[in-house]
């Protein structure tokens, strides 16, 4: 028999389930676990952050770069309600998490007492599976399902909250649990295999006869498995490719099918095509208004094929003609088998000669000063001994973000990583120690703005702390950019409360943490941006002025995006 207490179940259970790195910060009421981290002999490590929404977005780097769960630790009260965005960021982005919470102890429970709140109750909207544990004895295996159902079906947070006295409580029990044993209870609905079989036969003849297709790769795609089939759909059956913003990754940038990211700041290129599609193979996109714009006009004369994992997310804002409920990677592989043999016809050829022809059109326009700056960073890291493809890129939510999803090439899934439906400030850094955590031989590069990275500023002395190998860019124009972006084009350029009016020096702040930190394009700031292990931070100076450019007024439609300012600037 084995016999440990409730906080010695949770940190042993962590280490047979693989976990490496956790991150959190703690408190009163989880404090038998931080103490179970140093009695209970497990190689666990822990990453102490300076605010739980830090831990969670850690915790995502780690999820969102290797599609294992991410685990974060939070005491209750503040600490828990701290966490909460980040767990609701994941949700939103279908992220596997398992968070860890502190309660009061259960004869506390309802009395108002110190740092109490109903974790469970918050957190049950934005999480996959939430639950209360009440004894000892239910954690192996309420944690073993939680890990399991964390990555089963359609992937996202899983938060098991634990009251003080049960972590102290003491647990007989004759084995340790195996999450894998648990995965087949949560796969969730699926098309049946004879069901799959005739839609995707149906997929076939309707593919075979499009003079336009267009293939729509979203966040289902961004794993090694569903792009390598992708990618095999796409030598059998050669058609323009476009992503969403989650997407990115799914088909590298320089695929001579890919058109580019669709929707608000989409290419034009991509939006046209999805607009003059007359047959739309969906695989693992949410049809989001920030892809889609105003949604009866993004692909009005297509027929669509919608592949989710997800049953609910079938017809849910546009009609199908034809739908699979499965994971990517299976649906597109057996697609491609059945396409194998399928002829090009001549009018599907021009349509693909056609849209390449508009896409080197549009490459071949000048762009901005910063879409230049960005394009440039891969040679830039080549040249200071860097390959850039041993780099993962993370970003906050803004301007920069938009310009780091036009501008990179990203050339392989899971090496974008940015909070997406959610469109969460302060995710960039924290979710850069994650990736850097778990892959010590690449570098991150977290691609942040003056306004979003004090959104979790404190974090650089986590950074510092332990060394990673993170180098954060910066772009700084003294403003709240995509505020000031919107404001102009939708109200009359009217400013209100999107410029700092006493904006601080961000080296200096770097340089107060111990990073060392240069001004992008001074003398040798390339070495000092790249060579080495450890952090580093770059400021970019950007024009106040600059938009993001192409740009699709919200609520209009992606056909009517925009590539010039406003004519009253």
């Amino acid at each position: 028999m084995i016999e440990a207490n409730g906080a010695e179940i949770v940190v042993r259970l962590l280490e047979r389930f693989g976990v490496s790195f956790a991150a959190g910060i703690p408190g009163g009421s989880i404090l038998p676990v931080y103490d179970a981290l140093v009695t209970a002999g497990v190689s666990l490590r822990h990453i102490l952050v300076r605010q739980e929404q830090a831990a969670g977005f850690f915790a995502q780097g780690i999820a969102r770069s290797t599609g294992r769960p991410g685990v974060c630790f939070a005491t209750s009260g503040p600490g828990a309600m701290n966490l909460l965005t980040a767990v609701a960021d994941a949700r939103a982005d279908s992220v596997p998490l398992l968070v860890i919470t502190g309660q009061v102890n259960t004869e506390c429970i309802g009395t108002d007492a110190f740092q109490e709140v109903d974790t469970f109750g918050l957190s049950f909207p934005i999480t996959k599976h939430s639950v209360m544990v009440k004894s000892a004895a239910e954690l192996p295996e309420t944690l073993a399902a939680a890990f399991a159902l964390a990555q089963a079906g359609r992937p996202g947070p899983v938060l098991v909250d634990i009251p003080r006295n049960v972590q102290l409580e003491k647990a007989s029990f004759s084995s340790w649990p195996d999450p894998a044993q648990y995965a087949g209870r949560f796969s969730g609905s699926r098309s049946s295999a004879a069901e799959t079989v005739r839609t995707l036969a149906q997929a076939v003849t309707l593919l075979s006869s499009a003079s336009r297709p267009v293939v729509f790769s979203g966040g289902g795609c961004n794993s090694p498995e569903a792009s390598a089939a992708l990618l095999r759909l796409l030598e059998v059956f050669p058609a323009p490719v476009v992503s969403t913003l989650m997407g990115l990754g799914s088909v590298p940038a320089g695929h001579p099918l890919f058109l580019g990211m669709v929707g608000m700041h989409g290419t034009q290129t991509a939006n046209r095509a999805v607009h003059g599609s007359d047959v739309l193979l969906a695989v693992g996109a949410r049809f989001d208004d920030r892809a889609t714009g105003e949604i009866r006009s993004f692909c009005p004369s297509a027929k669509i094929i919608q592949i989710d994992i997800d049953a609910a997310e079938i017809d849910k804002l546009l009609p199908s003609a034809l739908s699979v409920v499965s994971p990517a990677a299976p649906a597109l592989s057996a697609l491609a088998e059945q396409l194998a043999g399928c002829r090009g016809t001549r009018a599907r050829r021009l349509w693909i000669e056609t849209v390449q022809q508009n896409r080197e059109t549009e490459q071949s326009r000048s762009c901005s000063a910063v879409n230049a700056f960005l394009a440039s960073v891969p040679a830039a890291a080549a040249r200071a001994g860097v390959d850039p493809q041993d780099i993962i890129v993370t970003t906050d939510v803004g301007q920069h973000q938009m310009w780091a999803a036009q501008s990179w090439p990203v050339s392989a899934p899971r090496r974008f990583l940015t909070s997406g439906s959610l469109g969460t400030m302060g995710f960039g850094l924290p979710a850069a120690m994650g990736a850097a955590a778990v892959h010590p031989e690449k570098r991150v590069l977290c691609f942040s703005g003056d306004g979003s990275i004090q959104m979790n500023v404190q974090e650089l002395a986590t950074l510092a702390e332990n060394d990673f190998s993170v180098t954060v860019f910066v772009l700084d124009n003294g403003t709240l950019g995509m505020i000031r972006q919107q404001q102009d084009f939708s109200f009359g350029g009217r400013h209100s409360a999107c410029v700092f009016s006493r904006p601080p020096d961000l080296l200096r702040v770097a340089a107060a943490y111990g990073i060392p930190a240069v001004e992008a394009g001074a003398p040798g700031w390339e070495n000092a941006a790249f060579q080495g292990r450890g952090p580093r931070f770059v400021r970019l100076r950007v024009d106040p002025s600059a938009d993001v450019l192409p740009y699709v007024v919200p609520g209009d439609a992606n056909i009517n995006s925009r590539t010039r300012p406003p004519e009253f600037r």
